[in-house]
C-alpha cells in the first residue's frame, strides 16, 4: 500500500529500508527544504439499531451533520451572513483562512494505544513539530493536566515489520516493552523511569525487527512477531513468533515459538496461560484475501505442543480471520469475513475437550459461529500490526459484553454487543469515523473523528450497567485549532452511483463549495476536483480533511472516491472487484463518478480535474492516458511503470501487484509511461528525487512526451524527498501549485491568494 496515513514517517537516515518504506508513509503530513523546477522557471448516531438486512441499492445523496457535541465547544464566527449578504464571486476565486500554511502544519498521528495497571490510558503520537518523532504518551491523572511523554527524547516507538509497522508497543501494569525506531531492539521500561532497558540483541542495524508484542505473565515471557533480514535477501526476510524471556539476566536470542508460514500476526495468550492463538497467511494471499487462525496448547516448558486450525483451514470456505482475542472467562473470539463476505464477530466453540498438564486430551468438535451478523465490516484489512476492533467490558464473571465498531454506509458506529443475548445497543458519541478502541472497567478510549473534528482520542464513560454513555471527553486532539473553521467546513455527502458494470454501484464522498461569506452566480456550477486514494486496497473516509477545505472553501466541489476495490463499508465482493483489474476498474469508477456529479447538475463537465498519490496517483495518470473524462490532472509522485512497481516491492506485497494486475501483458498495456501519446490534457507532476519506489526518471518521461506533444504540462521535483512530501514548505507548495495550475489551464478565474505560478510548458 502506498502513503497510508497508518503509518509513521520513515526517517532520512533508514538505509535499509528508506525506498521500500517510503510509500508506508503518510503524505498529508508534514515537517520542514529546498525544492528546484523542471518546468523551467521559478455524528450523529441514528436512534435506530444498526440494519441487520443488506439495504435496497439506489443512487443517493445522504449528508453527514456536523460533529456537533465536539463543534459547540471549538471558536465560531458570532455573526454570518446571510445568503443575500454574502459576495458573489465565481467558483475558484473565493477568499478563506484555511491556507495552504495552514494545512502544512496541521496533523499530528496516533499510532496504537493501551491501558495501563492504573487504569490510564498510553498512546504513540507522531509529532510534525520534532521531525516526525514517534513518541509514547501517558493519560496525566487529571483532564486539566498535560499528557506525560514516556520514553527520553532520544527514543522512538517505532517498527518497521512488515514495513508498515504498528504493533511496536504493550503494557502490563506500569511496564512497557516497545521497539526503539533507530536499532529496532525491543526496550523494556517502568513507566516514571528514564532509562529504558534492551531486551534483545544488538545485531548492529535494523536487520531484526519485532510487532505485535504481548505478555505471557504465565511464564514471565514477551511473544512477538520477529521480522529477520539476515536470513534472507533485504526483500525476503523470515517472520516467525517468538518468545524473550523477561527473567534472564543476559540478554539472549529470541527463541522460536512458530515457525514455517510467510507471515504471523496476533500472538496472544488466554488468561489461563494454557493456550495461545495466532493469524497466518501465506503467498500469493494478501491477509485479507486468505488467512488463517491456529490455536496452539503450551507443555510445561513453554513450547507448543499440539495445535488446531480454528479458522481458514476449510478450503471450501473462502475466509481471513483476524483479531483473535481471549475474554476474561478464557473464550476466544476473533473476526472474519466467512458466508456473507463481511468482517463480523465469532466465538469458538469447544465441546467435550479436556486440558491436562497442557496438553491436548480430548477433542470431539472444533467449531466457530457467529455472535452477530450485519452487513457491515467490524475490522479493516491488516496492513499495520495491532488493530484492536473491539474489546471486552469486564464487571464480573458473568459479563458477556463486547465494545465493538464497524463500518457501513459510508461511516463507523459504536456500540455495546451482549453475546449471550446477541442484543446490541449503539452509544450515541458522535463519531462518524473510528479506529482503535480499548475498554477500561467503567470506561474505554476510542480513537475517532468526525466531518467537522480531527482526530482525537475520546474517553467515554459507561453507566452502571456498562450499557450507555453518560459522558465523553476528548483526551487528545492531532489538530486543536483546527475548528476554528468550522464556518468554513463542508459536509460531506455520501453518494452511490452507478459504474460501467451493470447493476454494479461504487461510493464516494462529495464536499460541495462552502464559505460563509462566498457564494456563486446561480447560473454557475463549480470546478470539480476528484481524488483517489492509495492503497489501492483501501479507502477514504468523511474524516475532517482540511486539505480538502482548502479546495471547498475556496469554491471548488471535491469528490472522494471509494472506487471498486476499495475496503471499508461495502464486504469481500467489493473488495475483490480490483482482482486482476486495476487501472481499469478503479479508473472506469473514477470516471463514472465525475459523469454522475456532471449529470446531476452539480459540477461543471468541462472543469473536471483528478489527483492522486503513489497508486492513487497511478489511477490519476491511468485515468488521463486511457480515457478523455477529465480536462486536467495532478499526480503526486504516481506509479506510472507497473512492472519497475512489482521488481523493487517488499516482502509483503511481493504478490500483491501480480493479484490485482494479472499477466505481463497487463502489466504492460496498463502502464501509463507505455501509453504516453494517449495523453490528451494539461497535467502537472509531483516528484521527490530521493524516492525509490516511483523513481524520477518516469515523471520526467511523462513530462518530457506531453512537452514534445504540445500539451500543457509542468514538473516540480523536490530534493530531499522520498516516497511522500514531509517538509512542510513543500506540501504547502504543492497545494498551492495544484490549485493555480488547475485554475489558468481549465478554471477560467483568478485564485485570491497571492500564489506566484511556476511556468508551464505550452501554455506560458
Amino acid at each position: 500500500m502506498f502513503c497510508t496515513s497508518l503509518s509513521p514517517r520513515i526517517g532520512a537516515d533508514d538505509s535499509r529500508l528508506s525506498g521500500l518504506l517510503g510509500h508506508a508513509a503518510a503524505v498529508s503530513r508534514l515537517s520542514g527544504s529546498n525544492f528546484i523546477f523542471c518546468a523551467a522557471d521559478l455524528l450523529l448516531c441514528p436512534s435506530s439499531l444498526p440494519v441487520r438486512t443488506a439495504r435496497t441499492r439506489q443512487h443517493l445523496i445522504r449528508r453527514f451533520l456536523p460533529f456537533t457535541a465536539m463543534a459547540a465547544a471549538s471558536t465560531t464566527t458570532s455573526s454570518l451572513p446571510d445568503a443575500a449578504e454574502k459576495v458573489t464571486a465565481p467558483y475558484g476565486s473565493w477568499k478563506s483562512p484555511i491556507t495552504a500554511d495552514v494545512v502544512s502544519r496541521t496533523g499530528k498521528e496516533l499510532g496504537g494505544m493501551a491501558v495501563a495497571g492504573d487504569g490510564r490510558l498510553v498512546w504513540i503520537e507522531t509529532r510534525p513539530d520534532e521531525g516526525w518523532r514517534v513518541v509514547l504518551v501517558k493519560e496525566s491523572a487529571s483532564m486539566e493536566e498535560k499528557p506525560m511523554d514516556i520514553i527520553p527524547p532520544e527514543f522512538a516507538s517505532r517498527t518497521l515489520a512488515k514495513v508498515f509497522g504498528g504493533g511496536a508497543f504493550a503494557v502490563l501494569d506500569d511496564t512497557i516493552i516497545f521497539s526503539n525506531y533507530k536499532d529496532q531492539r525491543l526496550y523494556k521500561l517502568t513507566i516514571g523511569s528514564s532509562a529504558p532497558i534492551p531486551i534483545t540483541p544488538d545485531y548492529g542495524g535494523t536487520l531484526v525487527c519485532y510487532a505485535d508484542g504481548s505478555y505471557d505473565p504465565h511464564f514471565n515471557r514477551y511473544l512477538t512477531v520477529m521480522e529477520d533480514h539476515r536470513k534472507g535477501s533485504l526483500n525476503n526476510p523470515s517472520t516467525i513468533i517468538v518468545s524473550i524471556d523477561l527473567n534472564a539476566i543476559s540478554i539472549n536470542e529470541p527463541k522460536e515459538l512458530v515457525v514455517g508460514n510467510d507471515f504471523y500476526a496476533f500472538p496472544r495468550v488466554d488468561p489461563n496461560g494454557k493456550r495461545m492463538a495466532w493469524i497466518e497467511w501465506s503467498h500469493p494471499n494478501m491477509p485479507w484475501d486468505n488467512a488463517e487462525l491456529w490455536v496452539g496448547y503450551f507443555s510445561e516448558n513453554g513450547d507448543l505442543s499440539n495445535r488446531i486450525c480454528v479458522a481458514g483451514g476449510d478450503p471450501t470456505i473462502v475466509e481471513s480471520p483476524t483479531e483473535p482475542k481471549w475474554s476474561p472467562k478464557g473464550e476466544l473470539f476473533f473476526i472474519t469475513d466467512r458466508g456473507s463476505g463481511f468482517w463480523n464477530l465469532y466465538r469458538w466453540v469447544k465441546l467435550a475437550l479436556a486440558l491436562r498438564f497442557g496438553v491436548l486430551v480430548d477433542e470431539k468438535k472444533n467449531e466457530v459461529v457467529a455472535i452477530y451478523s450485519l452487513d457491515a465490516e467490524f475490522t479493516k484489512p491488516l496492513w499495520v500490526f495491532g488493530i484492536s476492533s473491539y474489546d471486552f467490558v469486564w464487571k464480573d464473571v458473568d459479563s458477556s459484553k463486547i465494545i465493538c465498531t464497524y463500518r457501513q454506509n459510508g461511516r463507523s458506529f459504536l456500540g455495546i454487543l451482549d453475546y449471550g443475548t446477541s442484543r446490541f445497543s449503539l452509544l450515541d458519541i458522535h463519531l462518524t469515523d473510528i479506529g482503535n478502541l480499548v475498554s477500561c472497567g467503567s470506561c474505554l478510549y476510542v480513537e475517532g473523528a468526525s466531518a467537522a473534528h480531527p482526530l482525537s482520542i475520546v474517553k467515554v464513560n459507561l453507566d452502571v450497567n456498562q450499557s450507555n454513555a453518560t459522558k465523553f471527553s476528548v483526551l487528545w486532539s492531532s489538530s486543536p485549532d483546527a475548528t476554528k473553521y468550522d464556518s468554513y467546513f463542508s459536509s460531506p455527502e455520501v453518494i452511490e452511483f452507478p459504474t460501467e458494470h451493470p447493476g454494479q454501484n461504487a461510493y464516494a464522498y462529495f464536499y460541495p463549495p462552502s464559505s460563509p461569506t462566498y457564494k456563486a452566480s446561480l447560473d454557475e456550477k463549480p470546478p470539480l476536483l476528484l481524488e483517489s486514494h492509495a492503497g489501492p486496497t483501501f479507502e477514504t473516509s468523511s474524516r475532517l480533511n482540511l486539505k480538502i477545505q482548502y479546495w471547498t472553501s475556496r469554491g471548488w466541489a471535491f469528490v472522494d472516491i471509494n472506487y471498486g476495490g476499495s475496503t471499508g463499508c461495502y464486504g469481500r465482493e467489493y473488495r475483490e472487484r480490483l482482482l486482476g483489474q486495476w487501472g481499469i476498474v478503479d479508473v472506469n469508477d473514477c470516471c463514472s463518478c465525475a459523469k454522475f456529479l456532471v449529470e446531476s447538475r452539480k459540477v461543471d463537465g468541462e472543469r473536471l480535474c483528478v489527483t492522486g498519490i503513489s497508486a492513487g496517483g497511478y489511477t490519476t495518470l491511468a485515468s488521463l492516458a486511457f480515457k478523455e473524462t477529465f480536462k486536467a490532472g495532478a499526480s503526486l509522485y504516481g506509479v506510472a511503470d507497473l512492472s519497475m512497481l512489482r521488481a523493487q516491492t517488499h516482502k509483503f506485497e511481493s504478490h500483491y501487484f501480480d493479484n490485482l494486475v494479472g499477466n505481463e501483458k497487463a502489466y504492460l498495456e496498463r502502464s501509463p509511461i507505455n501509453h504516453v501519446d494517449k495523453f490528451s490534457c494539461p497535467l502537472i507532476l509531483f516528484q521527490g528525487l530521493d524516492d525509490k519506489v516511483v523513481p524520477p526518471d518516469q515523471a520526467r518521461t511523462i513530462y518530457k512526451a506531453l512537452k514534445d506533444k504540445g500539451l500543457p504540462v509542468a514538473l516540480v521535483e523536490y530534493e530531499g524527498e522520498q516516497h511522500w512530501f514531509g517538509k512542510a514548505e513543500n506540501i504547502k507548495f504543492t497545494l498551492e501549485q495544484q490549485m493555480v495550475f488547475f485554475a489558468r489551464v481549465v478554471g477560467h478565474f483568478e485564485v485570491a491568494d497571492p500564489i506566484t505560478p511556476i511556468k508551464i510548458d505550452n501554455f506560458d
